[in-house]
């Protein structure tokens, strides 16, 4: 890891970048993410932009809807819940649905 690579990292975290979870998919090493570009702290490389295909746009857009309509009807059942055990399972599954909507998002 280079000496420019660790301080754009480190000035690009201080000015409110995150680091991914995905490893980078040249070297498998940590990236850092702010505005939508990413870099890698190990090689440097960020990902080449690619446009999504309208198709698989329109995709994303019937998988949010239907994962909207799982978070309202998981809402419904948990005010009506009374049993403890049965509301922590409802609220993993909500947590669950709302992780996969913020990785829609993020594409």
């Amino acid at each position: 890891m280079s000496e420019d690579l660790q301080k754009r990292a480190a000035k690009m975290l201080l000015n409110g970048a995150t680091l991914l979870s995905e490893p980078c998919p040249y070297c498998k090493g940590v990236r850092v993410m702010k505005e939508g570009k990413a870099l890698c702290v190990k090689c440097g490389k960020e990902p080449e932009k690619r446009e999504i295909p309208k198709e698989q746009k329109q995709e994303e857009n019937g998988l949010k809807k239907t994962l909207e309509k799982k978070l309202e009807s998981l809402s419904k059942e948990l005010e009506q819940e009374a049993d403890h055990e049965k509301q922590q399972s409802i609220l993993k599954s909500i947590n669950s649905v709302m992780e996969t909507m913020d990785k829609i998002k993020e594409k």
